[in-house]
């Protein structure tokens, strides 16, 4: 009928169209002589009146299997998922009973702005378990990490020696970030930059430059990539272009393992000695 189901069970019920399911019905024509089951939400025998509700069966085997699957899954787990829903944060996967969530930092090793740039409801994805939170139903999800990641191989791409074309991200007073892949990015160190001495990197580059750059150093393990402008531009006086011995280069800083600070620490502490 227009406002619910009326069903035989054995005396006449009623189910109210909110009572049908856990999720909007628009036409019952589908469940006329089909057979369900129904929890009594209200009896009143004087009045022949038998309200009946198939919404809280299904609410109650939802809670079920989200229980079994809360307790079978763990950090660090991979599963397959699908797409539920979109949100400007993030994506929600449902594991099959249960939804979590994939937080827009964790879908790709590259920036995403908003996850409906390259995710869609209705996608099936490999996620793996970040964290379980049974007792809140929370469960965070990461695809990034089922996937490659950008310094995965890195010394086969950026093998020593080889040049590669990049751009300019970061500029510190000791150098500058090259981007060569995406989301990897190297270091050239100020004594790389240009034959001329140059005070800080400022003076020859600018955020979004794209230069061309040689690979001198590779250490996947640190995520660290040592490269030079230097090494691929003509002296002057000269018509040779320099070679930087790969293996005599050194980040002076990052290499030791000393922080300026650390530097600057020893020598004001051996100032106050004297």
């Amino acid at each position: 009928v227009k406002g619910g189901l009326v069903v035989d069970v054995g005396v006449r019920g009623f189910v109210p169209a909110s009572m049908v399911e856990d999720h909007f019905v628009a036409d019952f024509e589908d469940y006329k002589g089909k057979t369900l089951t129904f929890k009594i939400v209200e009896i009143e025998p004087s009045e022949n009146r038998l309200i009946l509700s198939h919404k809280a069966v299904v609410e109650a085997e939802k809670a079920k299997q989200k229980e079994a699957l809360l307790a079978d899954l763990y950090e660090g787990q991979e599963v397959e998922g699908k797409v539920a829903r979109l949100t400007d944060f993030g994506a929600f996967v449902d594991l099959g009973g249960i939804d979590g969530l994939v937080h827009v930092s964790e879908i790709s090793h590259g920036h995403v702005g908003k996850p409906s740039d390259v995710l869609s409801v209705g996608d099936t994805v490999n996620v793996r378990i970040l964290s379980v939170d049974a007792d809140k139903e929370r469960v965070s999800l990461s695809i990034k990490d089922t996937l490659p990641g950008p310094w995965t191989n890195i010394e086969e791409q950026a093998a020593v020696g080889s040049v590669l074309t990049g751009t300019v991200k970061r500029l510190t007073s000791f150098g500058a970030f090259v981007e060569v892949f995406p989301g990897v990015e190297g270091l050239i160190h100020i004594s790389q930059i240009s034959h001329k001495h140059i005070a800080t990197p400022h003076e020859v580059l600018q955020e979004g430059d794209e230069v061309q750059v040689k690979v001198l150093e590779v250490n996947p393990s640190e995520h660290r990539i040592a490269l030079s402008i230097k090494a691929l531009e003509k002296a002057e006086n000269t018509n040779e272009t320099q070679v930087v011995s790969e293996d005599d280069y050194q980040l002076p800083e990052e290499s030791t393992g000393f922080t300026m600070g650390d530097i600057l620490g020893d020598a004001l502490k051996d100032s106050d000695e004297e």
